[in-house]
């Protein structure tokens, strides 16, 4: 990591995943017959529809209890499902949209160098575990912030946080993610001492309230 090197770190939503009730029976049967883009899948006793504009996809239950994934963004997330309800209404259902809510958001961000996970693993116990047999990740969990991060040795990351992604959230799981891999032994031993680097780390120290010397590469 040169002194030049850009630490801003870009974490892009690729799911919003989102529950809300129409409160009254829905008819699965009429669904699958007079809805669009629907798929009725009697076995398991539930409707999937899917909507163009936005791109989300739903599981319809006959009680009424409908979750919606696909949303890129909350806003999408609840502008598809109330697109849903309203399509619901046109079948003849007397929906009344309610009980709505944010149950899961995934996202993802690449770091600009690969990870040694058994390195990583063994410096960030007990948050961190490795099972290279099952999964080629490893998974690491931030309790303060409901969130789960999935990390390859690539430097791919992915970001599963339970509930809402407010902004005040996802701006500490930036400066947390930052912080994760201000640790990690970097690529270039040689340039880990660099003014840039150091103030990185302490920045991210201070926040915290971890100490500057575990932090810098032996």
């Amino acid at each position: 990591m040169d002194a030049d090197s850009d630490v801003a770190l870009d974490i892009l939503i690729t799911n919003v995943v989102c529950v809300f009730r129409t409160r009254c029976h829905l008819n699965l049967r009429k669904i699958a017959l007079e809805g669009a883009n629907v798929i009725y899948k009697r076995d398991v006793g539930k409707v999937l529809m899917k909507l163009r504009k936005p791109r989300i996809t739903a599981t319809i239950w006959s009680s009424g209890k409908i979750i919606c994934t696909g949303a890129t963004s909350e806003e999408e997330a609840k502008f598809g499902a109330r697109r849903l309800a309203r399509s619901l209404q046109k079948l003849g259902f007397q929906v009344i949209f309610t009980d709505f809510k944010v149950v899961n958001v995934l996202a993802v961000c690449n770091m600009p160098f690969e990870i040694r996970l058994p390195e990583f693993t063994k410096n960030n116990r007990p948050h961190a575990s490795y099972e290279p047999e099952l999964h080629p990740a490893v998974c690491y969990r931030i309790k303060s912030l409901r969130a789960t991060l999935q990390i390859f040795s690539t430097g791919s990351i992915t970001v599963t946080e339970k509930g809402s992604f407010q902004d005040m959230t996802l701006l500490l799981l930036q400066k947390d993610v930052l912080f994760i891999f201000a640790v990690i032994s970097c690529p270039h031993r040689q340039s880990c001492r660099s003014v840039h680097y150091l103030t990185v780390v302490l920045l991210m120290s201070l926040f915290f309230q971890l100490e500057l010397m575990c932090l810098i590469c032996e």
